[in-house]
């Protein structure tokens, strides 16, 4: 197997390079705002020779360059390498911008895309309900034309929404067409969450963290969302968010963090002097044979993405193999610990400054593995994809005897 790039892409990786020795890291004195400062100058840079952003237009912010997987992983891969900060993370990236791009007016665009880019917008996904999780068509928050009809009144309650405490706006939900089938009674809303009727509240989780980086749960009564900040046509907002899912999915399954989790997890077994009992070395064994799957093929995806083929269906085994090799990780790390289980990671729950920890700084993995098993689709859902979309089983029966 050829992993190689090329003469023109290992070239091109002396280009990034140098740009990285020049411009990244920062001075060891610098912090705070003026840290900040620099990363915000530091990211314009990088857009401006054309290595972040990529796929955003320049009139949004973006570098507007062609397509070329093999620059954007080599890219990918000189900043990690340099540990330097690449696109501003979170729902707006991943998620808001390339919808807009895909589905917005212009109007949406050129409100939303550059602000988002410059990180002064942070999104939440207003998807979730109480109830209302993986059957994503069942939700119930309403959305109700004013008398005018220049605007949306929107009444219920979304939950889930991770950053919640951070987030300047929200892509949501909401149902509009009480009568309609569900997934054709429901419209796309852009709304800005700094206004009279909505209240937001942190989640408190059993890892004992609650605050700006947890999820939320937001309250909505008699909140407004002008029309023009309506994606797509109204009660067609499910297909808007197929869009918008796709781009969630596509940003999860890191086949790095994979093979970084599975190290971490031998230096466990290591720490804990278990490395040469014969049972924990075959579970290693058998781990490393998914955790090397998950790269090798990811690696067959890259290939195919450089050359323009469909991979088919092996694309949709991605987001599951991840998070059931992360749970088998955490499974093991959890045998390895042993009584160190019984003692809180320092700065757990925000009490106490984080410090040096030793075995029990699994237990925020261990927690995490059982939610990435929800995040992005739950893992059933995912099987049920696998098995209809990719495999072409019959669809699975809705409980009360529907189809």
């Amino acid at each position: 197997m050829d992993l190689s790039y090329g003469e023109k892409a290992e070239a091109y990786r002396e280009e990034v390079k140098a740009f990285l020795s020049e411009n990244w890291p920062p001075a060891a004195d610098l912090r705070g705002a003026d840290l900040k400062q620099y990363i915000r100058a530091f990211r314009r840079k990088a857009t401006d020779q054309g290595y972040l952003y990529r796929a955003i237009p320049k009139i949004y912010g973006g570098s507007e360059q062609p397509v070329d997987v093999i620059r954007a992983q080599v890219i990918r891969e000189e900043f990690v390498r340099a540990r330097a900060p690449m696109e501003v993370g979170g729902n707006g990236m991943n998620m808001t911008v390339p919808t807009l791009l895909e589905k917005g007016t212009q109007e949406q665009k050129d409100l939303f895309i550059r602000k988002t880019v410059e990180g002064e917008y942070i999104w939440g996904q207003g998807y979730s309900e109480p109830g209302s999780g993986s059957d994503l068509a069942s939700v119930r928050t309403k959305g109700e034309l004013s008398a005018d009809g220049s605007k949306w009144i929107i009444n219920g309650q979304k939950i889930w929404t991770s950053q919640g405490m951070q987030a300047t706006h929200m892509f949501m939900l909401v149902r509009t067409e009480p009568d309609a089938p569900k997934h054709d009674g429901i419209t796309y809303l852009l709304i800005d969450l700094d206004q009279p009727g909505i209240t937001r509240r942190p989640i408190r989780q059993m890892t004992g963290e609650e605050g700006d980086h947890t999820f939320c749960e937001f309250f909505f009564d008699n909140a407004e969302a002008p029309v023009g900040l309506q994606v797509g046509e109204r009660g067609q907002g499910w297909y808007v968010s197929r869009t918008t899912l796709k781009h969630e999915r596509a940003s999860i399954g890191s086949a790095d963090g994979l093979g970084k989790q599975f190290s971490k997890l031998v230096e466990l077994a290591r720490e804990t002097g278990r490395i040469s009992d014969p049972l924990i070395r075959d579970r290693l064994a058998q781990i490393e044979g998914f955790v090397l799957s998950h790269r090798y093929t990811s690696f067959r995806l890259f290939s195919c993405s450089a050359a323009g083929e469909d991979p088919g269906r092996v694309q949709l085994m991605m987001k599951l193999l991840l998070t059931e090799t992360g749970h088998e990780i955490a499974l093991l790390a959890q045998e390895l610990m042993g009584e160190y289980a019984f003692i809180e990671p320092a700065g757990a729950g925000g009490r106490g400054p984080r410090g040096p920890r030793g075995p029990e700084k699994w237990m925020d993995q261990i927690m995490g593995s059982l939610g990435n098993s929800i995040a992005g689709g739950t893992t059933n859902i995912q099987r049920n994809i696998i098995g209809e979309r990719g495999l072409g089983l019959p669809r699975d029966v809705i409980a009360g005897g529907g189809k």
